[in-house]
């Protein structure tokens, strides 16, 4: 097997019925619920104007070469409508990894949910005004290389965080998130219990009745000094 030029046709996939539920709740929700770690990289954002505000699909990852969108292209033949692609692109910003073309036709031939580049696009003055969900580093009228290697549905990092083909991406106008698919259920319970009680706060921050008190509390455990005077160099 050609390791680093491998196309992988199947994947393990997510329970539609549990990755659907997670639209009605926001990333930051479910990503406090993940010990806040599964967020990508703030470089990695909205670039399009999707009307729904929700973006939830299975991963079809897809490893690049930096500046190259040969993998790329092989993705837009095999992707699956619903899915999200996620593209690694070790770390480049110098090329542009698709334009309009690519774009159009993975919004409206394959139907996909959307798509996560850590790296650059180009052609922003038309995607930009798009009802299609795309993340990605930013733009440059550069172009990409067709050259290889690359690989497609297997184990990626995207934005600083590992993506496994079949895992759930979720992303808001906040940013991307990753949700293991094995953990999609009892992230789910979490989640849905979290976003209840953060609704509850958010209330009471809005007509007065917020509890502030936990604040002092942990100030005094960390060691913090209240000076009721002014700094004196």
């Amino acid at each position: 097997m050609s390791v680093g030029k491998r196309i992988f046709m199947k994947r393990e996939m997510p329970d539609p019925a549990i990755m659907n539920q997670f639209k009605s709740i926001p990333a930051s929700n479910t990503a406090d619920v993940m010990g806040r770690s599964c967020a990508m990289h703030p470089r990695i954002r909205l670039v399009s104007s999707p009307a729904a505000q929700m973006m939830v699909g299975p991963a079809y990852t897809v490893k690049a070469r930096a500046g190259d969108n040969l993998a790329l292209h092989a993705a837009l033949n095999f992707c699956q409508e619903g899915d999200v692609l996620v593209v690694s692109n070790e770390g480049d910003d110098s090329r542009a990894l698709m334009g309009e073309v690519m774009m159009a036709y993975l919004k409206c031939t394959k139907k996909v949910a959307g798509i996560v580049l850590d790296g650059p696009i180009r052609d922003i003055d038309e995607i930009g005004k798009w009802d299609f969900p795309v993340y990605c580093t930013g733009t440059t009228p550069g172009g990409p290389y067709k050259e290889g290697p690359g690989e497609i549905n297997v184990p990626i990092a995207c934005g600083n965080v590992s993506v496994n083909p079949g895992d759930i991406v979720l992303a808001d106008p906040d940013g991307v998130i990753i949700i293991p698919r094995k953990d999609a259920a009892q992230v789910l319970e979490d989640a849905k219990a979290f976003q209840a009680v953060d609704e509850v706060k958010l209330q009471a921050a809005k007509d007065g009745t917020a509890k502030r008190g936990w604040v002092d509390k942990l100030l005094e455990e960390k060691g913090f000094e209240i000076v009721d005077d002014i700094y004196q160099p």
